[in-house]
Order: C-alpha cells, then sequence, then structure tokens
C-alpha cells in the first residue's frame, strides 16, 4: 500500500489522543456490564481470569505494535496479513475484524440501552441504542481530531471515575461504614476463591476475552497518528498494566465491598452494589460513568470500523467507493456503510431485547478469537520476512516465537471452552460456516479479476 493511497488521511491524532483511545478501547461494557456474566461462572477468580487475559493480550498487542511501527499504514494487521500471509489472509482478517467491530457497535448500543433504563425503565433499549447511533455516526464524518478529542475526554471521564471508585470503596472499607458484609474475606469466604473450581474460571475465560477486545485498537490508528514512531511503542507498553490495574483493584474492591453470590444479575454490578450500600448518589453517577465508558467505546469502535473498511478497498479487497475520502479526511462511505450494517443492532434489540446482549457478546468473542490468531500468526510471518531481508525492527515483541505460540494456543483453548457450554456453542459453530461464506467471497473476487482482465488489455490497444 503506498503512502499515496492513504495520503488525504490527516494526521490528527496526537500522543494523548492515542494513548487514550487504546485505553478507553478495553474499558468499557466488557469490565462495568460483562463482568456479571464471569462473576456467575467463577466468583472471585475471576480476578486471576482478567490477569491472565491481560497478560495474553499484552503478548499480542506488543506483536501487532512491531508490525505497526515499522509500517504504520490504514488498515494494520489486515494490510500485514495480505503482505505476510498471502492475500485471502488479509481478505479473510479484514473483513473478520469488520465484522467484528460492528458486533462490539451493537453490543456497546444494547448496553447504552440497558444502563438508560436504570434511570427510565420505560424506554425499550432499541430507542436508545438508535439514538446514540445516531449522535455518534454524525460525529464520526464530521473530522478526525473532533473524534480524537471526543474519545479522549470520554476516556479521562471513565479513567478519574474509575480511580475514583477504588478510592470510594477503600474509604468505605477503612472506615468500617460499607455495612456488615463487607470485607476482604468476601474473597474467600463464601466458598473459597474458587467457589465453582478451577473450572469454572476456565467458563468464565470465554467471557472475560470480551472485555479485552477493542485492545488492538490502536494499530488501527497508525496512519492517522503524528510520529508514531514514538506514540505507537508507547501506547503499547503504557496501555497494558493500566488496565490490570483498573481491572484488577476495581474488581477486587467491588468483591470486598458486597458477597459476590448476592449480587443483582441485572444490570451493573458496579451500580447495584453502591446502590445495595445505599449509596444511591454513588450509583447514579457511576451508571453515568458507565454508560459514558459505553458510548465511548462504541464511538471509538465506529471510527474503527471505518478505517478498517477503507483499508480494505485501498487493499482491493473492498469495493472502490469505499476509498473515497472527503476534504475533512473522513472516509465517508466507509462510514456510511458501517453505520449502515450496525443499525441492524436497533432491531435485535427490538426482537430480542432480553437476550440481545448475551447473543452478540459471544459472537464477538468468536470473532475476537480468530483476529487474535491471525495477528500472532501473521506475526510469525512477519518476522520471518524481516530475518530474510536482514532488517532489524524498531520495536521487537517479547519473547518470539514462544509468545506466538502461547498467544494461539490460549485462544485455541478459549474455543473449546465455548464449544462446551450451551449458552456459547452456537457462536462457535458458527465459525467455520463464517470462514466458509469468506472463502466463496473471495472466490468471487478472483472471478471477477479473472474475467476482467481481457477488457482490460482490450481497452488499452
Amino acid at each position: 500500500m503506498s503512502n499515496q493511497q492513504q495520503g488525504n488521511l490527516k494526521h490528527g491524532l496526537s500522543n494523548r489522543h492515542i494513548q487514550l483511545i487504546a485505553l478507553g478501547g478495553a474499558i468499557g461494557t466488557g469490565l462495568f456490564l460483562g463482568i456479571s456474566q464471569s462473576i456467575k461462572l467463577a466468583g472471585p477468580s475471576v480476578i486471576l481470569g482478567y490477569a491472565i487475559a491481560g497478560f495474553i493480550a499484552f503478548m499480542m498487542m506488543r506483536q501487532l505494535g512491531e508490525m505497526v511501527v515499522q509500517e504504520p499504514v490504514s488498515g494494520s494487521f489486515s494490510h500485514f496479513a495480505h503482505k505476510y500471509w498471502g492475500s485471502f489472509a488479509g481478505f479473510m482478517s479484514g473483513w473478520n475484524y469488520w465484522v467484528l467491530n460492528i458486533l462490539v457497535c451493537m453490543a456497546e448500543l444494547t448496553a447504552i440501552g440497558l444502563y438508560i433504563q436504570y434511570w427510565w425503565p420505560e424506554i425499550p433499549t432499541w430507542a436508545s441504542a438508535l439514538a446514540f447511533f445516531l449522535l455518534i455516526n454524525g460525529i464520526n464524518l464530521l473530522h478526525v481530531k473532533l473524534f480524537g478529542e471526543m474519545e479522549f475526554w470520554f476516556s479521562i471521564v471513565k479513567i478519574l471515575a474509575i480511580l475514583a471508585m477504588i478510592g470510594f470503596g477503600s474509604y468505605l472499607l477503612a472506615t468500617g461504614t460499607a455495612g456488615p458484609q463487607a470485607g476482604i474475606s468476601n474473597l474467600w469466604a463464601l466458598g473459597g476463591f474458587f467457589p465453582f473450581g478451577v473450572e469454572g474460571l476456565i467458563m468464565a475465560m470465554a467471557v472475560i476475552i470480551f472485555a479485552f477486545g477493542g485492545i488492538e485498537l490502536f494499530g488501527i490508528t497508525a496512519a492517522e497518528a503524528r510520529d508514531p514512531d514514538k506514540t505507537l511503542p508507547k501506547a503499547v507498553n503504557q496501555i497494558i498494566y493500566r488496565i490490570l490495574i483498573f481491572y484488577i483493584a476495581t474488581l477486587f474492591i467491588l468483591f470486598a465491598l458486597f458477597p459476590w453470590n448476592q449480587m443483582a444479575e441485572g444490570g451493573s454490578p458496579f451500580v447495584m452494589v453502591f446502590a445495595s450500600l445505599d449509596s444511591h448518589g454513588v450509583a447514579t453517577m457511576l451508571n453515568f460513568v458507565i454508560l459514558t465508558a459505553a458510548v465511548s467505546v462504541y464511538n471509538g469502535t465506529s471510527y474503527c470500523s471505518s478505517r478498517m473498511l477503507l483499508g480494505l478497498a485501498q487493499q482491493g479487497n473492498a469495493p472502490k467507493f469505499l476509498k473515497q475520502i472527503n476534504k475533512r479526511g473522513i472516509p465517508t462511505n466507509a462510514v456510511l456503510v458501517s453505520a449502515f450494517v450496525t443499525v441492524l443492532c436497533v432491531v435485535i434489540n427490538y426482537l430480542f431485547p432480553q437476550k440481545a446482549f448475551a447473543l452478540l457478546m459471544m459472537l464477538v468473542v468468536a470473532a475476537i478469537v480468530i483476529n487474535w490468531i491471525v495477528i500472532s500468526w501473521t506475526h510469525l510471518k512477519f518476522r520471518k520476512a524481516m530475518q530474510t531481508q536482514r532488517q532489524t525492527t524498531k520495536f521487537p515483541s517479547i519473547a518470539y516465537p514462544f509468545s506466538n505460540y502461547l498467544c494461539i494456543v490460549f485462544m485455541l483453548g478459549i474455543l473449546v471452552v465455548m464449544s462446551l457450554s450451551p449458552d456459547m456453542r452456537i457462536a462457535v459453530m458458527m465459525i467455520p460456516a463464517w470462514i466458509l461464506c469468506l472463502m466463496l467471497a473471495y472466490a468471487v473476487k478472483l472471478r471477477k479479476l479473472k474475467n476482467a482482465q481481457p477488457s482490460v488489455a482490450l481497452g488499452t490497444d
């Protein structure tokens, strides 16, 4: 992919934008709403689960980071899969990641509807989803710097609120004002740290991975980043320990404040815990923050889906009209097509208001598994190419190639776990059908190219 092809994209994302986009992309519904699913499966041991998933995510990010810093391009790992693995790999990974982001957008919009119902239970989830759908897509059509600024402040709100919640929860515990049910002993007193055994933690890992989906968002920002040689490595190295601190410290406080087996199953456990402690003002504030978090992730994922679609078009793996970039540096058609597909979320919430989030979450996890495996495998081929060319990369990954194989085995294990659960099995069963669809689409693309060659030759005579 040449620089000329992506020259119309504006380098409007500064270091602070990249840092907060990367951080904000992984602090959202997976933590605030999805945690209730994993608590039911594993109890307090989910804290260990988040640490394990965070370590795997960090290994994968370093692999992606090495490639992105070496070649900061639009399309990210789809570009690398196309270049170092093969044209079908680029086609498959790009479209899978685009669909992944669309599913994340749908899940976040669904979560937004659930958070709105905390204040106004009479408002259906589809109505709230539609309202925020129109708002965010309108912003994404304006200017990349506006997107960066909005995502920066959304993430600031999330981070400050999480820190405040950790501080407030610590104060309640230290002063003994959290009530008789509070105490650090909650982490082991109710059936132990592994109330459902190690098997419970293993089964929860599939849900936990959902929380880390979007962590690779920083790679998509590469083509619009200022000074990517400095900003992207910082984003990789600083993001993971911050996420682990936020996740692990937050969950520790959450479990200490309230018995995990009494947490309400509906809505966000964070809000429900503080409401149960008669801290209704704090619960209301937390619900606003959690709503902001969902809007933030939806905002970032909408951006990501349009840039991946642009990258696919520049590779020749998507229709040419998606390459159009307006004077403000926005790939307008890519934004609109992504938005058009995302609006199906409104229909899903209308038809299945009670099951929409759980269904979308499992589909997202299946797509994340494919995506992370592609990144690790592509990185193996990237490093071999660099060694063949005797090039030294600017930002080497950690423990190559062991970390690659570790990530791949871990993600394959997630598929095994999902296949053992009746609620998750459908997502695993859909993976072969999805890959077959991509193979058929790729075959159609090749046939069109083959049929177009004689006419092109005729036109040049």
